[in-house]
């Protein structure tokens, strides 16, 4: 009996004893405000840049090939003037030469967004939309509230335009010889143009090698955003560290006395060379 109690009172106890909980399976939530894919969330930082200046379809092989010569010198110009800076600062006589005693970091800014920034926002293309073309002097020119974006290259420059390998040869000097004399330059100020890369900041303050080393002179807060003086810096800086080290070819200004009807849209450079946007 006592053995009967027992096993009944066993019996008891673990009838009593509670079933298990069962762990309720847990509910995904549904995040309707992110769709990102995990190879979205992987992209890198820069995702989209665009690193080289886009050329239209427009351009045929020869002239593709020419203005992407080009590009490529003028970011080889603007990085070694960029260089030239970080370098010497101030203490380059040819900084104060066309910078004066303006703060270097300006200047730097403007060379390094032609080298380094984004190349989106901007577009060169031959097929002259807007017939400017066809007018005498054009070699290229900014289509402003036509297409902000975009630069027009002319025939003109395929048959007149330099690389940097002639710098300091047949007869060029930096203040003699028309700005234009190189793609390098010739695009930087094209470049300076669209806002992408000019920003509305760098613009037109002087039209010649005289009003250029004014600006610097008088210590004008200009100099460093000017277009003219950003290209003469630039070639003056490429001729004498590279061209022909530590000499250069840096010339005097021959400035043609005679004034001239420029239209509106224009201005001028040394030489007479007839610049339009």
């Amino acid at each position: 009996m006592v053995l009967i109690s027992s096993l009944l009172l066993f019996s008891a106890v673990a009838v009593a004893v509670p079933a298990p909980t069962p762990t309720p399976t847990p509910v995904k939530s549904h995040d309707h405000g992110n769709h990102s894919t995990t190879a979205e969330k992987n992209k890198p930082w820069n995702a989209g840049a665009v690193p080289q200046y886009p050329i239209h379809e427009s351009c045929n092989a020869t002239q593709r090939r020419q203005i992407e010569a080009g590009l490529n010198e003028t970011i080889l110009l603007a990085n070694h003037a960029k260089d030239h800076i970080l370098r010497w600062g101030n203490d380059s006589s040819i900084y104060r030469k066309y910078f004066g005693d303006r703060p270097s970091i300006e200047a730097i800014g403007a060379y390094d967004i032609v080298v380094n920034g984004n190349k989106d926002g901007v577009l060169f293309r031959c097929d002259n939309p807007d017939n400017n073309c066809e007018l005498e002097g054009w070699a290229g020119h900014w289509r402003g509230e036509n297409a902000t974006s975009e630069t027009v290259i002319c025939e003109m420059s395929y048959h007149t335009r330099r690389y940097l390998t002639t710098m300091c040869a047949m007869g060029y000097t930096v203040a003699g010889s028309d700005i234009a004399t190189f793609w390098a330059a010739d695009l930087l100020h094209r470049l300076y143009h669209v806002p992408a890369i000019g920003q509305l900041h760098v613009d037109h303050f002087a039209d010649s090698f005289e009003e250029v080393i004014d600006l610097a002179k008088s210590n004008k807060t200009e100099s460093t955003r000017d277009s003219e003086t950003l290209q003469l810096f630039a070639l003056e800086a490429y001729a004498y560290d590279i061209s022909v080290p530590g000499v250069g070819c840096a010339g005097e200004s021959h400035v043609d006395e005679e004034e001239e009807d420029v239209p509106e849209n224009c201005h001028t450079h040394d030489g007479g060379v007839l610049h339009c946007t």
